[in-house]
């Protein structure tokens, strides 16, 4: 389980793992402790957002989103339980989803374009490595986008060299 946290641009801020079998709401309160305590065993984390945290429907719950702001400064916004859903305004869903969509974005980058799926590195260190260098290889290339006055998460050209 890999765990992104990135401004609404799509650069990556921080990034962290966990065994597949970790429960996501555990590991991002591992990874919202480590961004407001910076750890040294966990570099990668980087600092506290400066805005909200987006989410998926895993991470409803109004109690746990207390806490995580109570206790790590993070504030998390996820879709609202179905039922709910109706009663948030058009405009509030689609600047939700128009985030999601980022997020969607820089992960389909991750596993398809830098090949995170494909790796199968024999040590957790040659994963934590790998997922390193395919966080920076996609700064890398939204820094050169930006330069060239291109949309930030355009790579389908830059990869084709």
């Amino acid at each position: 389980m890999v765990l992104i946290a990135g401004d609404p641009d799509g650069v990556i801020t921080g990034h962290g793992f966990g065994p597949g079998n970790t429960k996501d709401q555990t590991l991002a309160e591992t990874f919202f402790a480590a961004r407001r305590t910076p750890q040294p065993r966990l570099p990668t984390v980087g600092r506290p957002a400066r805005g909200p945290y987006v989410a998926d429907s895993g991470f409803i719950g109004a109690r746990r989103h207390a806490d995580w702001a109570e206790a790590y400064g993070a504030r998390v916004i996820c879709p609202p339980y179905r039922s709910a859903a109706r009663n948030w305004p058009p405009a509030l869903r689609r600047w939700l989803g128009g985030l999601r969509q980022v997020i969607e974005s820089v992960n389909g980058k991750l596993v398809t374009h830098f090949r995170l799926d494909r790796d199968r590195p024999h040590t957790l260190d040659g994963f934590a490595a790998r997922l390193a260098a395919k966080v920076a290889l996609h700064n890398a290339c939204c820094w050169l986008n930006r330069q060239l006055g291109r949309p930030t998460l355009a790579f389908a050209d830059l990869l084709s060299w």
